[in-house]
């Protein structure tokens, strides 16, 4: 209840993020119904449904992922002084951002469900009454079990993967004079870019596998390049940190002014917190250009449900690199006033602002375009 009146009386923008929480659920338990059809209406092929189900594990991450990124810039859920005193201490705010969490999650849920119902012909006196009838397998019951059980994995793993995030830490003891713990994580994923690229050549050019059955018609590729892309995404998101880090040693290179000084800084300071959004946004791209490069060659075919999962990972990944940022900005609030205090100029700062995204696009947009272009070159030519 005490989340739920905080959700009432929060501000306008908090409400739509969550709001976006919602929708984002929603299409990722729409997609596990359809592929629960699937598997109602094609009882014999049940290992392509297994394939579809997994498939959906992206859509599903990349909502988990905004529905954590929302919850950290929460204000309801951030320690204030006085709180403690009532009873709401850390332990208590991290409960309540997962059940906030699991309330929007909910909603989407039940959004899906019904949308579902309505697509399928049960629901009728809307527009569209029965419009997918055929693909959804409207002529079969729907087993209520396993839809219920559908709808609550993103509620679920979304309340929980908030409070894992936001549970109180100790913070760590660090020796006097020591500099913050630079990124680790750089060479690993460099490594599995690699290993990503090396398994997808080696797929593309043994062919003759089979494809992999995905909700659509995206089935005219062997797994083991699907397998690759994976891989490389996932080493772009671990190599994401490390590559800001350095963007912001790049910026305080050569004789810095204050400037440039100050815009590194923070690009170092924060590295961990906009790397790994932005290293994921930036394997989601690669695998839409490279996606793009097979559809312009005739070597893929892509179906209404493959493009709403390419949707949302595309628009999830966006807003969590947005949410990341805007609390970045929340977390250098008292920085900020004090550099105004002191008296900074207000262009300085907007300048500073500039060249952190100006070094960002610069390396990132290069990278985008060059593990794009290795990883449709296996299939292409």
């Amino acid at each position: 209840m005490l989340a739920l009146r905080l959700a009432r009386g929060a501000h306008p923008l908090v409400l739509t993020r969550r709001l976006l929480v919602a929708a984002a659920a929603a299409g990722v338990g729409f997609l596990l119904l359809c592929t629960l059809g699937y598997a109602v209406g094609h009882p014999e092929r049940s290992s392509a449904s297994v394939l579809r189900l997994l498939w959906c594990l992206l859509p599903l991450a990349a909502t988990v992922q905004f529905a954590v990124a929302v919850a950290r810039t929460d204000p309801s859920t951030r320690p204030r002084p006085g709180l403690s005193a009532v009873g709401l201490g850390p332990a208590r705010l991290t409960a309540i951002a997962a059940a906030s969490t699991a309330v929007s999650c909910t909603l989407g849920s039940m959004v899906a469900l019904l949308f579902y119902l309505h697509l399928r012909g049960d629901i009728t006196g809307l527009p569209f009454d029965g419009a997918a009838a055929e693909l959804l397998a409207a002529d079969q019951p729907i087993p209520l079990a396993a839809a219920l059980t559908l709808l609550a994995v993103v509620p679920v793993v979304a309340a929980t993967a908030a409070g894992l995030a936001l549970r109180p830490r100790p913070a760590p003891a660090e020796p006097e004079g020591a500099e913050k713990p630079v990124p680790s994580g750089l060479p690993w994923g460099v490594a599995l870019i690699a290993v990503g690229l090396a398994v997808e050549t080696y797929a593309g050019r043994g062919g003759g596998g089979d494809g992999l059955p995905l909700p659509g018609r995206f089935d005219g590729n062997p797994a083991g390049v699907l397998a690759g892309w994976v891989l490389t995404a996932c080493g772009l998101a671990m190599a994401g940190p490390g590559i800001t880090h350095g963007c912001g040693r790049l910026l305080q290179a050569v004789r810095p002014g204050a400037t440039r000084l100050l815009a590194g800084r923070v690009l170092m300071d924060e590295s961990r917190r906009i790397g790994r959004p932005l290293g994921v946004v930036s394997a989601v791209l690669s695998g839409a250009l490279a996606t793009a490069n097979l559809h312009e060659t005739g070597s893929g075919a892509f179906g209404p449900l493959t493009g709403l999962g390419a949707a949302l990972i595309l628009a999830c990944t966006t807003a969590t690199l947005l949410t990341a940022a805007l609390e970045s900005r929340q977390s250098r609030t008292h920085t900020t006033e004090a550099l105004l205090r002191i008296g900074a100029p207000p262009t300085a700062l907007r300048t500073a602002a500039m060249m952190r995204a100006g070094v960002l696009l610069a390396v990132f947009l290069p990278l985008t375009w060059l593990v794009a272009e290795l990883a449709a070159l296996p299939l292409t030519g």
